[in-house]
């Protein structure tokens, strides 16, 4: 998976440089400045779109005075987060980060982000905080004179002296990021920059480009003086790369495609030749696999869907009154259900989908299947299994041997009984070249 990731990150470098080169030919004297769009559930996808696009800042052959970020995110996965702030820490080129449009919010994860950046910003109208790790939070919901666990504690403590670590780093408000972390607090545009907690109030991107004009940076390549005032803006809006890697790493899709792919590889194994189910099948399972070593995958939903899918399966092979087919359909259920270990809302199978797949599943293995099975099981049409009850025509001979034509041919035969030439006789077995007959009844006759 890694190399795969190279190879695309190569790829990907070459169609994002195109656009900015020609911008720098037509006014490379201007400084410039990236612009990046992150609008949604923070995930595997936009962590993706964000390392590479800092690292394509990086390496420009005009270096960028700034990275901006416009967030708006209700939150997101904690390993996709730490990717991301470990690249901004990283950065070379100082990165801003505006909670953008109004109406907007940082919420959970994006409170981290914000905190990470060299300079925060958000728009009138928008807010930030509501922090506590979501586990935490549920379990605190549910007991909540409870005391909380070893692991919630650890969870929560972490949490507390990673967003403090941030703070000190960029020097904003550690209490009230704790709070915002062990309370849930919440602040709203101008309370944050009364506090301490960002930087600047903007109404837009270029706003903040003249506010941070003459201010001077500390980054991982050393201090930089911006010169924003005048700037040029560079839009690196998420690529189709991105987009499909969204797509993919939708619990959802992934979820589908990892369904189809079994369901194409069964179908190909139980009738083999066709080759569509399973090529279709074979690329579904990749991506699907490519997509979960990305989201936090249980892999215990995992043992129980492929559990419901075998039971199925036998279902159709050993008819069992249902008790299989129903244990089935119960572990499916179950597996679809734990499959996927967030409580995020953005990264939660939905019921909905559970529900047509479960009931799919159930008509693709009791009908599909069993169709299959059982055409599979019907009487073969060549060879010499085919020839035994067939019927021939006596040509000459008999009681004892003679001669009867035979599929368009005169076969040598036997039989105890008398046969008259032109009477229809049927086979009833075969030894070496030599056919063993028996008469047919007179309502067998007619139908002949």
């Amino acid at each position: 998976m890694t190399l795969i990731r190279l190879l695309l990150l190569l790829l990907s470098m070459t169609s994002l440089l195109l656009a900015p080169v020609a911008v720098a030919q037509v006014s490379n004297t201007r400084p410039q400045v990236v612009l990046l769009q992150v609008q949604g559930a923070i995930g595997p996808g936009v962590s993706d779109y964000l390392h590479r696009a800092l690292a394509l800042a990086a390496i420009r052959p005009q270096k960028p005075e700034l990275v901006l970020i416009t967030l708006d995110t209700p939150g997101g996965l904690v390993s996709s987060l730490r990717d991301i702030n470990q690249a901004i820490l990283a950065s070379p080129v100082p990165v801003a980060c505006l909670v953008y449009p109004s109406g907007a919010r940082a919420a959970s994860a994006g409170t981290y982000m914000l905190y990470a950046c060299h300079v925060a910003a958000m728009a009138p109208a928008t807010n930030l905080g509501a922090a506590t790790p979501i586990q935490l939070g549920g379990a605190e919901s549910k007991q909540d004179d409870a005391t909380p666990s070893s692991a919630e504690k650890k969870m929560l403590n972490d949490a507390i002296a990673y967003i403090r670590s941030l703070a000190q780093l960029r020097g904003r408000n550690a209490e009230w990021a704790e709070q915002a972390v062990r309370d849930a607090a919440t602040l709203t545009a101008t309370e944050a920059l009364k506090l301490g907690v960002i930087d600047y109030i903007s109404i837009s991107p270029q706003q903040l480009l003249l506010q941070l004009d003459g201010k001077q940076l500390q980054t991982a390549a050393g201090s930089v003086l911006l010169h924003t005032a005048n700037a040029d803006l560079i839009d690196q809006r998420p690529d189709w790369r991105t987009r499909f890697i969204n797509a993919i790493t939708n619990p959802n899709i992934a979820y589908i495609l990892m369904l189809a792919g079994i369901y194409g590889l069964v179908l190909e194994f139980y009738h083999p030749g066709v080759g569509i189910p399973g090529v279709a099948g074979a690329i579904c399972m990749l991506l699907a696999l490519y997509a979960f070593q990305l989201l936090p995958v249980n892999y215990a939903g995992v043992g129980l869907l492929l559990l419901g899918i075998a039971l199925l399966i036998a279902e159709s092979l050993v008819p069992s009154f249902g008790i299989l087919g129903f244990g089935g359909v119960v572990s499916f259920v179950l597996g679809s259900i734990f499959l996927i270990d967030s409580d995020l809302e953005a990264y939660r199978i939905a019921w909905p989908v559970i529900f047509v797949l479960g009931l799919l599943s159930v008509l693709f293995f009791v009908v599909l299947l069993t169709f299959i099975l059982r055409a599979r099981r019907m009487a073969l049409v060549s060879g010499l299994d085919a020839m035994i009850g067939a019927y021939a025509k006596v040509e000459s001979g008999f009681p004892g041997r003679g001669q009867v034509l035979f599929m368009g041919e005169r076969w040598q035969a036997e039989c105890d009984m008398p046969l008259q030439p032109g009477q229809q006789v049927r086979v009833d077995g075969i030894r070496g070249l030599t056919l063993h007959l028996s008469p047919t009844s007179d309502s067998q006759r007619s139908q002949l």
